[in-house]
């Protein structure tokens, strides 16, 4: 059979076929290969824990594809905690009518992103439902993962003070616009910038610089994340719109579609406020790793009340509000 079917999702010998055939051999290591209802791992420390689902429509676009999504987008919610990502598990809703060799390109692909995030993926679960669209069957997944954090580390928007600095890893909306380009046949250089920011992480880590706070930029956009992090810290943030970096091709595609790059998704960038005195080191580390060669300073904690504004490109000042609603074709 080269399509998944409703058998595969009845728990029998499909069920068991389709595990070992596509999954175990990609995912191989000692704690799931026990095929055990859950894993047993060893760990210490403080424990971080994230869930996450993803639905991304086409399940393969420019530069990635729901694999690599899943692998990225959970690791780095653990990695923004300021834990190291160690476990993943992995549910896998299938559609009936998938292309088997599709759901191998898709396991190949999250076995590559979790060796190079330094993650195993050690348990998991199939369904079979039917096609949400009969003329383009896909899949959904779900992952959890654990990481484990230093007793002394405390990375959170309520210790933002006045003065820090805002840091961005890179240029904003390259996944949205794939995925967006994708969609509507719009051909462009434009590749998605989901990665794991693993590397990264640990330069800032092993240098010792203090983090107040940091998210990864995903749904909503920079200007969506950036008001949670006022609101919860109850200060003031300003960025400059100059600094900001957006491509060039980016920038054009966005203004063709009347789309503003602060309010688009992203699946490999952060947002780091920290000391200022430190920045310009934190910027130096992040750009010698691997995803952060466009990190730079975008703007500072001013010392007005739990809001975002923009110093714009001609001198004034405006309000950023975080999105609502709808605002845009969604990609997730």
């Amino acid at each position: 059979m080269d399509r998944i079917g409703k058998a595969h999702g009845a728990g029998g010998c499909a069920s068991s076929n389709l595990i070992d055939e596509v999954f175990k051999d990609r995912f191989s290591n000692k704690y799931l290969n026990e095929l055990s209802d859950s894993a047993v791992v060893p760990g210490t420390g403080r424990l971080s824990l994230t869930t996450d689902s993803y639905v991304v429509r086409p399940i393969f676009f420019p530069g990635g594809d729901i694999g690599r999504l899943a692998v990225c987008g959970t690791v780095n919610d653990l990695l923004m905690s300021g834990a190291r990502p160690l476990y993943l598990t992995a549910g896998f809703i299938l559609e009936e009518g998938l292309a088997i060799d599709e759901l191998c390109r898709v396991a190949d692909s999250m076995a590559g992103t979790a060796k190079e995030a330094g993650v195993l993926i050690v348990t998991g679960d199939t369904k079979v439902i039917e096609p949400l669209d009969p003329g383009e069957p896909g899949l959904i997944i779900n992952t959890a993962g654990i990481g484990f954090l230093n007793e002394d580390t405390y990375i959170s928007p309520s210790r933002i003070c006045q003065g820090d600095a805002v840091i961005l890893s890179g240029n904003l909306g390259d996944h949205h616009a794939a995925i967006l380009s994708s969609r509507i046949s719009v051909k462009n250089h434009i590749l998605s910038d989901n990665a794991p920011l693993s590397e990264m992480m640990k330069g800032l880590a092993e240098s010792g610089i203090e983090i107040h706070a940091m998210r990864d930029v995903t749904r909503g956009g920079l200007a969506t994340i950036l008001n949670e992090m006022a609101s919860g810290s109850g200060k003031h943030i300003i960025i400059e719109e100059t600094a900001v970096p957006v491509s060039a091709e980016v920038a054009e595609f966005s203004k063709l579609l009347g789309l503003d790059p602060l309010y688009m998704g992203n699946e490999g960038k952060c947002v780091i406020v920290l000391p200022q005195e430190a920045a310009d080191q934190a910027i130096d580390i992040m750009r010698s790793s691997r995803y952060g060669e466009n990190a730079c300073r975008i703007g500072m904690v001013g010392s007005g009340t739990g809001c975002v504004t923009v110093l714009t490109s001609i001198g004034g000042e405006k309000t950023v509000n975080p999105l609502y609603g709808e605002g845009l074709p969604r990609i997730c």
